[in-house]
């Protein structure tokens, strides 16, 4: 029998594609013509010698074989790339300072910094988690090389929109401390201190809805907001990255509740030409958001 052999190249702009939801989209950002594209996705389907995608209303969906293959694809371009970076570039020291907001602290920092650390070992990286308030200063007076934060404006310089991801209210894991719409009573609202993009579009949104509202609990930190919306103390208002178990993400439109826009993420750079090593970092950064989208996020 014949081994298959499949082409990485094919399965980058397979992964790309599916990422950005428009294989249009890959084309754009690989650098290829849309035919180029669907000559691919012809190849890999002829290589995998079964359909890996199937009609989804006026688009495309994958099978049960094509998501079997997408999870294959990715570990097989991590490995080369991981690869491609321990033997091109363990010649990068030096050292890159990264800020991260609040959300991205546990569920991304950890496979960033692996993966960073085992391609580059001379490279040392400083992280810091903070607020976005404070990673958008550090960046702009060059305390920070990179900054990966909210931004529900256009794109400011030296900075790129990642993705859109959709806010939603948050509220506690026990149906019984979930506030529900009754009379009069003013919706309790959980909130981290001013500024908070969230809190004003929070706020935006019940005033738009003629909702009555009070801030019934204000913390300085997200942990702080996290053990105040799990003990039911107010609902509060986040995005669906990095949910502790303890809450949970109400349904849009539930409970009476105003729907709510998506807000960008943008990733933040201090330097318009920066340098290989915090080049090499952002790459990493934008392919693990990419490969860990959530629901309803739309990559840019």
């Amino acid at each position: 029998m014949r081994r298959t052999i499949f082409d990485l190249d094919v399965l980058r702009t397979f992964t790309t594609g599916v990422d950005l939801g428009s294989f249009a989209k890959a084309a754009d950002r690989l650098g290829r013509s849309t035919s180029a594209v669907s000559a691919q996705l012809k190849k890999l389907e002829q290589q995998a010698g079964t359909p890996i995608f199937q009609k989804s209303g006026r688009g495309l969906a994958l099978t049960d074989a094509g998501e079997t293959m997408l999870a294959y694809a990715r570990r097989l371009l991590d490995l080369n790339d991981e690869a491609a970076s321990a033997i091109h570039g363990i010649e990068l020291e030096g050292w890159v300072r990264l800020g991260l907001q609040e959300d991205f602290g546990e569920t991304l920092l950890p496979n960033i910094l692996g993966q960073f650390a085992r391609a580059h070992p001379k490279v040392r990286i400083e992280a810091r988690v903070a607020r976005n308030a404070e990673l958008l200063e550090r960046v702009a007076s060059g305390r920070l090389d990179l900054a990966l934060a909210w931004n529900n404006s256009a794109p400011l310089s030296n900075s790129e929109r990642v993705m859109e991801v959709p806010m939603c209210w948050v509220g506690s894991i026990n149906p019984d401390m979930v506030w529900q719409k009754s009379g009069t009573e003013p919706l309790p609202l959980a909130a981290l201190e001013a500024p908070c993009l969230l809190r004003t579009a929070a706020i935006n949104a019940l005033d738009r809805a003629g909702i009555a509202w009070r801030l019934a609990f204000i913390s300085p930190s997200l942990g702080g907001l996290w053990a105040a919306t799990a003990a039911g103390l107010g609902l509060t208002i986040r995005t669906p990255i990095g949910l502790p178990g303890t809450v949970q993400a109400i349904p849009p439109g539930a409970n009476g509740l105003p729907l709510l826009p998506n807000l960008g993420l943008d990733l933040y750079r201090a330097d318009a030409e920066p340098s290989p090593v915090t080049a090499r970092l952002a790459s990493i950064i934008l392919q693990a958001l990419h490969e860990s989208v959530p629901v309803g996020a739309k990559a840019a």
